[in-house]
């Protein structure tokens, strides 16, 4: 890349940058395969033009650049094209004339879990290690909103800049635009310190000669839809209010709503003719417009942590049940992998036949949160977007299905196995030790007894049937860290074992040691009282688990019942017709509830829980980052002008606190909450109530899959628990137990196989604030590359733990959170140093000895 002062060296000459691109509205304009087409054939004029303009001898400014707003446009070219020119395409990506993001396509990443962000990123990290790139720009486009956890994501994955223009069009910011914006080139800062530099404009309301549009303004997401324009609009902007001082400004993006475009020779036009000895006019790459910037200005540049709320990222919530078995599998491939990287160990062959089918379910994490859900003015209707999405959850799902189930019969294979009785594993895939329950497939069977294997004790057990398929429950206690224990089933008629909990007033009634809880028919939670503290009534007037409706519509039944759980069953069709079951455990401070909707919905739904707090604080994870539901100017994370926060994201877990308790609401499948009364432009701080969107058009009644698409069923799962003192690691704890439980499989090996007979931890981590976030072999292979292990530091300093693994470690490195290598990482034998960063994630490759 070259420098500016280098080449052209006047001082008072001001830069301006201007960047052609194609923005792809997937579905909008047209089918798939007419875009994929569109892709292959765009990226062959664009090699084509670089090549001329470079043949023909124009100077760097002026020759051809073009930028993609995907790495979908590059996968789909890989998938139709030769080796040759594929490797055309990377030399120009080398050389500047053609850019690349991160992301996968124009997405919204509001509701996204941190892990689906990384993952839909992957391709773009593969394509860096294959082709020794440098890739440096993530993208959020068209919505008009930005979440703080993105941040440090982007610089974890390898992103140095973004830009944002956004479309000022069916956004709840209501008539006109977004306010202007206070800083327009800043630092974009996470809680970990890390941060990108970012380029968001204050949107312009002039709309351009011919133009349409004023989303073809600066701020908006085609900036540089008429180049000349452009030059004009950047000129004026070196005289607001906001970016006087700067000599530096760009205007990026001509693609709208086209399928396709060749306009090469009107950037460069613009560039030569608007170039004079007082404006230096660059055709862009847009890194090169960053580069810049960040030379001339980065250390003085303002910063800003905080977060904008939620816009078009709600489109998810109309097609709710399709985005939960997102959710639920993105979850599920945390035990998949984990139970994968042990078996992997002894079999590195494993897993390889799915390479294709995980490489898919990648990319399926960075489609399925395209920005377009729209019905309104595109080409594809409802029903067509959709099936689309259904297609994307069936990739994604039927691999980490697949995983997950040949990983655990393969750990099942490697387990040393003697004697001839029945033995199983009980699984644990987080990063430290557990008591919790564990579900083993088998036929109800009186006269057995279950043993322990480590402790030689008998377990309590009992048998329940889910999805018709009968299981034997255990209480398994102490279950190591990432590993296992053996528990052995015997004949004969063991120790009787006292209920864990005991039901009353009709079924209305469950209370074991820890609390008393009171349901009305429609399993709405009327009373919670936490005996550990002198009987405090937790719950609000309203009721928790609250859908609405009549309170004496339903049946309450005893589903079942034993010395490890006892479970509630409430059927009621007010407001509509759900079963909601509320179980309680055997030692366990944890309070399930899964319901199940199965009546379609056609308006907006939500899940209330009133707890009865007073004036509490909510905390709650976005994307990434664990935050304040208040406005920085009260010492919380919410911007003060240009933000919703009407809907915040719900990932794994919301909670409230006093100063002395708080209750935490663990959130398996929904992605969004109200808190209290908050509109799109008040934030209610100090509710005490969380109003979790069960689905719903909420973004614009323009925008989003109409009426569900018809579905009819919808399983959404929470669970609760009390605290005496709010810490972001043991709330995120809780939140993993509840939405990671035990993985059984049954043992299958023999005398010679590898693990041993009773039980085996792979990792744990020293600090108690560092979460394994994830564990799994390495994308090029455990032969080649080994391990990876990311971590997420929860606490308020900087780590000064370690990884400790089973086996001594021979090699370790930091990576990027797509798996590129960044440093090596100082280790001692088994011991791998992670100072990671107060709230921030780290990501490492390791080998281990054989």
């Amino acid at each position: 890349m070259f420098l500016v002062t280098e080449l052209y060296g006047l001082a008072q000459q001001k830069r301006i940058y201007i960047a052609n691109d194609d923005h792809i509205d997937y579905l909008w304009s047209a089918d798939e395969n007419t875009y994929r087409h569109a892709f292959v054939n765009m990226l062959d004029f664009y090699i084509r033009k670089a090549d001329s303009t470079i043949r023909i001898g124009l100077q760097p400014d002026l020759q051809s650049r073009f930028n993609c707003d995907g790495s979908f446009w590059l996968w789909t070219y890989e998938q139709n094209k030769t080796p040759a020119e594929v490797n055309a395409l990377i030399n120009k990506i080398k050389s500047g004339h053609i850019s690349v993001p991160y992301n996968a396509v124009a997405s919204c990443y509001g509701g996204m879990p941190a892990e689906a962000v990384v993952r839909g990123m992957y391709y773009a990290g593969s394509l860096e290690r294959r082709f020794n790139l440098d890739l440096d720009i993530a993208l959020a486009m068209e919505h008009a909103t930005m979440s703080l956890g993105l941040a440090s994501l982007w610089e974890g994955i390898g992103a140095k800049y973004s830009w944002k223009g956004i479309c000022a069009c069916n956004t709840p910011f209501g008539k006109g635009r977004p306010s202007n914006r206070e800083k327009e080139v800043y630092w974009y800062k996470g809680l970990d310190g890390k941060k990108i530099l970012l380029k968001w404009y204050s949107l312009d309301d002039t709309i351009p000669p011919g133009g349409v549009d004023k989303n073809q303004s600066l701020g908006g997401y085609s900036e540089a839809r008429d180049p000349f324009y452009a030059v004009t609009a950047c000129q004026k902007k070196f005289n607001s209010f906001n970016y006087q001082g700067y000599q530096v400004a760009g205007a990026f993006g001509y693609g709208w709503d086209d399928v396709q475009t060749y306009n090469a020779d009107d950037f460069i036009n613009a560039a030569k003719q608007k170039t004079d000895t007082s404006y230096r006019v660059i055709v862009s790459n847009q890194k090169d417009f960053f580069t810049d910037f960040e030379n001339s200005y980065g250390t003085a540049l303002p910063s800003f942590t905080g977060t904008f709320g939620n816009e078009r990222d709600l489109l998810c919530a109309s097609l709710a049940e399709v985005s939960a078995k997102v959710k639920r599998s993105l979850e599920k491939l945390r035990s998949a992998e984990a139970l994968s990287a042990l078996v992997t160990i002894n079999n590195p062959n494993f897993g390889i036949t799915l390479d294709s089918a995980r490489i898919k379910a990648w990319m399926g994490y960075g489609l399925y949160w395209e920005h377009d859900w729209s019905v309104f003015g595109g080409i594809a209707t409802s029903a067509e977007r959709a099936a689309w999405q259904r297609k994307i959850e069936t990739q994604i799902s039927n691999y980490i299905n697949t995983l997950f189930d040949s990983a655990r019969i393969g750990l099942g294979m490697q387990i040393r196995k003697t004697g001839s009785n029945e033995r199983f594993f009980v699984f644990n895939p987080l990063g430290w030790s557990r008591t919790d329950y564990a579900d083993y497939p088998l036929q109800n069977t009186n006269n057995i007894i279950v043993i322990d294997l480590t402790t030689k004790s008998q377990m309590p057990k009992q048998f329940i049937v889910k999805n018709g398929i009968s299981y034997l429950r255990i209480l398994a206690s102490n279950i190591p860290s990432v590993g296992y224990k053996v528990f052995e089933i015997r004949q004969g008629n063991g120790n009787i074992f006292n209920p864990a909990a005991t039901v009353s007033t009709n079924n209305t009634i469950v209370q074991n040691e820890r609390y008393k809880i009171t349901i009305d028919k429609t399993g709405a939670i009327v009373s919670l009282l936490d005996k550990r503290n002198k009987n405090r009534e937790c719950i609000g007037r309203e009721k928790a688990n609250n859908l609405g409706g009549s309170y004496d519509k339903g049946n309450i039944t005893v589903e079942n019942a034993g010395p490890v759980s006892v479970t509630l069953k409430a059927v009621s069709s007010e407001p509509l017709a759900h079963t909601s079951r509320i179980t309680i455990y055997k030692s366990l401070s944890r309070i399930d509830i899964d319901n199940q909707i199965s009546q379609n919905f056609t308006d907006v739904r939500k899940w209330k829980f009133d707890f009865n707090l007073i004036r509490p604080e909510t905390w709650h994870e976005e994307i990434g980052a664990v935050i304040r539901a208040k406005l920085i100017s009260n010492g919380g994370h919410y911007a003060l002008q240009n933000a919703l926060y009407k809907y915040l994201t719900l990932n794994h877990f919301s909670s409230m606190s006093e100063k002395d308790y708080g209750i935490t609401l663990s959130n398996r499948d929904c992605y969004f909450m109200q808190l209290g009364n908050s509109t799109h432009t008040f934030l209610d701080e100090t509710s005490n109530t969380l109003n979790v969107l069960a689905g719903g058009r909420v973004s614009n009644p323009e925008l989003g899959i109409i009426d569900q698409d018809r579905d009819a069923e919808f399983n959404q799962s929470f669970s609760v628990s009390t605290h005496s003192g709010f810490s972001k690691s043991s709330e995120m704890k809780f939140a993993l137990e509840h939405q990671n439980p035990f993985i059984c499989g049954t043992i299958t090996g023999n005398e010679r196989s590898s693990y041993p007979t009773t039980q085996y931890s792979f990792l744990n981590i020293t600090d108690p604030n560092v979460l394994l976030w994830s564990i799994k072999p390495s994308e090029e292979g455990y032969v080649n590359r080994g391990l990876i292990v990311r971590a997420w530091n929860l606490g308020n300093s900087i780590s000064t733990g370690s990884i400790r693994t089973n086996t001594n470690i021979k090699e370790a490195y930091e990576t990027t959170h797509v798996e590129t290598d960044l440093k090596p990482v100082a280790f001692a034998k088994a011991n791998l140093n992670i100072p990671i960063p107060a709230q921030g994630m780290s990501t490492y490759r390791i080998k281990i000895s054989p």
